[in-house]
This record gives C-alpha cells, structure tokens and sequence, in this order.
C-alpha cells in the first residue's frame, strides 16, 4: 500500500485587507459617555486595536469584530449599529456569489475547513450541484480514529486508458507497457482561468504548487515560456488553433490538450508524428450532440476527454442545462457503449467548492479542472477590471510566486481534507469508486417528479385547495 498522501499547510495572510461581510457603525452623537463604555467591554478588544489602512481606506474593526453583538445591544443609546457592507455585497456575480468568494479566502489563507458555528441558515436545494446530496450513512459510524487516522482513504486516479487486465512472468515482473497512463494523487487539476491580472510570478507560483501537490497545470501555450521553466512534467500546454508550436513540447511533458474541430484527427497526427508518446486530451464544449462527439473520439482511439462547461457551471449552449446533467448523459452514453473503463473523462465550468469535486465525479467525471478558485485563492474579487485594462484593486500580478505557490496549496489541500470527509461519510474508500456512483446520492429533480408528479401540472388560475 502506497504512503498516505497528505498535503502539508501553512498559515499564509492576506496581502491586502479582505472585504468583511458586515461592518460597525458607531455615532458618536447623543454619546452619554459612561463610565464603562460598551466599547471597553468587548472581550476582543476590537475598538481597542482599531485602526484604518489609508491605503485601502478600511476600517480594521471591520474584519476583527466576531459578531457578537454585546456593544450593539448594550449601548443605553443605541448609538451602535452593524450593517451589511455594500463592497462585499458587490463581489463577484450570482454564480461566484461573495460568500463563496469570502470562503475560498479563508481557506487560502488558513489551510482549514470553513465551519459555522451556528449551523447552515439557507436553503437546502439550488441550483446545479446544490440540487443533490450525498449519502452520508456511514458517517454514524466514524472509525476509532478518524480518517486522519489509520484509516487509508484514497484520492488518487489514472489519466488515460487502464488496461484490460495485468500480465506477469514467472520472476514475478509486469509485461506489457502501461507508459499511457498518468496517475495523480487527487482529482483535481489546476488550469489558468479565463482572466485575470496574472504575472511571470503568478504562474510560476502555479506550477510550483501544481508541482508540490503531485497534479497538473493546464497552460495555454502563448504562456508557457513565461517562468515555467522547470516544470514540463507538471504542465499541460494548451494548444491554441493554428500551427502547432512543436517547440513547447519538450522533454518531460507528458499530456498536452488541443481543441475540438473537424480536422482534430489531423491535429493529433501531428503530434503523434514528433511525441508518440505524448497523452492527448481533447477538449469538447458541454454543448448540443456532445455525447456523440465523446463517443466518435473514443471510437477514433482518444483516451482523455475534457468536457468544458461555462463559467456559471452550464452548458455553453443552453444557460438551462447545468453541468452535473450534461456531465451524467455523456457518462451514460458511453456507459451504455460498454466502454467506460477505457476513458478518461475531465470535467470543467464553474467548479465552486469542494464539494463540487465529489459531485462531479459523482456524475462521472474522473477529475475535475479547477481555475478561477486558484485565482480567487490569491485575492481576486472577480470584478473583472482586468478584462477592461483596468488596475487589479489587490495586485495578483505582483505577487510573489512563494506567496502565489503557499496560498495555492493551502486551497487545495481544504479541498482535500472535505473530499476525505465526503467519502469517508459515505463509506467509499477511493476515489475511483467514486466514480458515476449516482446511487449515493440523491438528485432534487427525480425525487421531486417520483413525490409529486402524479399530482399533475399546476397552471395558472388553478387554486390548491
């Protein structure tokens, strides 16, 4: 049995001061001016060690304070108040919602898992991946110590096409060539976003945390020649339509990704000509007829398909079809082929949180691609100024790549430590298994249609009675 894959975390601070959720008011009109303030009794000193960032323009008691509420309720005059801040309420948008954004800090910041102490307030069935849970049976009966403990929970997977069966010869040693396969251990892969204010030390900080969590770093080409030296192992080059720039596929890449179009198969011919044993990842919109294109790439010998989503976690094509159902009818399709085992499916667009990864695979994806958390890991508002030339409010680009790499791994490995709580909880001891295993879970949509759906279609002017 392999050594237990741990990620090692380490406490790595904001560079600048994040947006609170909520901030004091405090009059200083109609003061009675006792003599024990309400603000001399805060257990946490916060109006004590105040203080205001002119740089920022923000108010330190904002981001100290622990929402207890004791100044607000205690002050005779009621001259203290907290509000809701409207900078935070104008983070990202109503897919990488604040609280998410919020979330994703605290664990690049600490490493750990966010908890609330006071239980989940909201609702519990959304849209997409919040429309199924999964079964949590096995968590009323933990191990004697925990799955941190002795308990071996594996997160790793393979990359390419397994083979069918295993050959051995009398001294005991593997025949055939099993080279075709990459395995990682987690399923999660970083990729670059879209956009974002990104630097030389911006991607070297991802490939260096890539490369210390033992998975990928999916690249566009046009970037790779900006201080990733050294990393052809963790890199996987994004080739971008046209000419295929042989030169960046140097020794110690192991899978390159191209996109899909009508001549792709001459595109992989290229490539294969020069790096026969380079794995090919073929990239396929999460649009109309894409299980059929899935299906005539795995006939055509393709053993990695990367299924890309949009942004908000929908079908590029249909902002009505999320991921997670895109994601199952291409699983089923090849299922129904006979020939899951020998293909590797990715899954891309609006992955969250981390409990998105195990739904993903859930609904059959193998892996997962990760790319604006990575981004948001380093402070980033998702406001989206950098599309516009504008200046980034927190200057990821000039990050250092040490402080890029540690926030990296800290998000990572907060994701990981949940994923091993998922599986845990559920009972499955590797991540492989996890696999297309929609049985442990529940889907919101088919519960509601077998409950309710031979009450029959309400319409308007009905009235229920």
């Amino acid at each position: 049995m392999p050594s237990k894959y741990v990620i090692h975390t380490r406490h790595t601070p904001h560079r600048f001061e994040a947006i609170a959720k909520s901030g004091i008011i405090a009059w200083e009109e109609g003061c009675l001016k006792c003599a024990v303030c309400v603000k001399k009794q805060c257990v946490y000193g916060v109006y004590d060690n105040r203080g205001l960032d002119a740089g920022q323009m923000v108010d330190s008691i904002d981001n100290m304070c622990m929402s207890c509420y004791r100044c607000v309720q205690n002050c005779p005059r009621e001259l203290i108040h907290k509000t809701e801040s409207p900078e935070f309420k104008a983070l990202g948008d109503a897919h990488w919602t604040p609280d998410i954004i919020t979330r994703l800090w605290y664990q690049a910041e600490t490493g750990k898992i966010p908890v609330s102490g006071a239980g989940y307030p909201g609702p519990f069935v959304g849209p997409g991946f919040d429309s199924m849970w999964t079964d949590m049976s096995e968590i009323v009966r933990p191990t004697r110590d925990g799955i941190h403990g002795r308990e071996y929970i594996s997160t790793a997977i393979d990359l390419g096409k397994t083979p069918d069966h295993l050959s051995f010869s009398d001294d005991g040693k593997m025949e055939g060539d099993i080279s075709g396969i990459i395995d990682i251990p987690l399923p999660i892969i970083m990729r670059v976003p879209a956009f974002g204010s990104l630097s030389r030390e911006t991607l070297k900080g991802w490939a260096m945390g890539a490369k210390t969590l033992g998975t990928l770093l999916a690249i566009p080409d046009r970037m790779i020649k900006a201080g990733t030296e050294g990393y052809q192992s963790t890199l996987v080059p994004v080739l971008s339509p046209g000419p295929i720039p042989l030169k960046i596929l140097g020794e110690g890449t192991r899978m390159v990704e191209i996109e899909w179009s009508q001549d792709w198969q001459k595109t992989v011919d290229t490539i294969q000509a020069v790096h026969p044993s380079l794995m090919i990842t073929v990239r396929l919109p999460l649009a109309k007829g894409v299980e059929d294109k899935a299906l005539s790439l795995i006939e055509s010998g393709i053993s990695v398909i990367h299924l890309e989503g949009s942004p908000r976690g929908r079908a590029v094509d249909d902002e009505g079809l999320f991921l997670k159902d895109a994601l199952r009818s291409v699983h089923i399709a090849i299922v129904d082929k006979g020939c899951r085992d020998g293909i590797t499916l990715l899954a891309s667009g609006g992955i969250t949180m981390a409990e998105n990864v195990a739904k993903a695979l859930i609904c059959g994806a193998d892996a997962v691609f990760v790319d604006f958390p990575i981004n948001i890991a380093l402070e980033c508002r998702m406001c989206r100024r950098c599309t516009e030339d504008l200046s980034c409010p927190v200057e990821i680009e000039n990050a250092p790549s040490n402080w890029v790499a540690s926030r990296v791994i800290n998000l990572i490995g907060a994701w990981h430590n949940q994923l091993l709580e998922v599986m845990g909880a559920m009972g499955i001891r590797e991540a492989r298994r996890l696999r297309g295993e929609a049985g442990r879970a529940m889907f919101f949509e088919q519960l509601d249609e077998e409950s309710f759906g031979t009450l029959g279609e309400l319409k308007d002017g009905y009235e229920l009675e």
